[in-house]
């Protein structure tokens, strides 16, 4: 199984970031537009559209306000197995940790996906500090 793993650190404290991390349905205007270009809800899944025209139907699986992390799963596509945690940590006063891990199957989605999180990263501090 492939895993990509990610940190992100963030000017911002993390209750701010958590508040929009949390709200599943505005992903696309929330954490990452420009990344995300769409987004609709079918039955509690939203199914998103990215920068490239892919788009993929995620499913909520966890969302823990205690622990601050949310999970999905990506329901429908090439990857037998996809599921990503995306958990937010204090790290000072004012600023926070974005962990976000995907684990997926087969391996050779890999490198792919890690793209995918490294294009998002820059999308989503710009939006989580404004």
């Amino acid at each position: 199984m492939a895993t990509n793993r990610r940190e992100l650190t963030l000017d911002v404290p993390v209750e701010k970031v958590w508040a929009a991390l949390r709200d599943f349905r505005q992903v696309h205007t929330r954490v990452a537009p420009g990344f995300l270009t769409g987004l609709e809800m079918d039955k509690g899944d939203r199914i998103v559209t990215f920068f490239n025209g892919m788009v993929a139907r995620e499913r909520l699986v966890t969302l823990d306000d205690a622990e601050r992390r949310l999970v999905y799963t990506i329901v429908e596509g090439r990857a037998a197995h996809y599921s990503a945690a995306v958990q937010i940590f204090p790290d000072g006063p004012a600023k926070s940790r974005l962990v976000w891990t995907i684990d997926l199957l087969p391996d050779e989605l890999g490198p792919a996906v890690a793209g995918m999180m490294d294009h998002a990263f820059p999308f989503m501090k710009k939006t989580l500090e404004a």
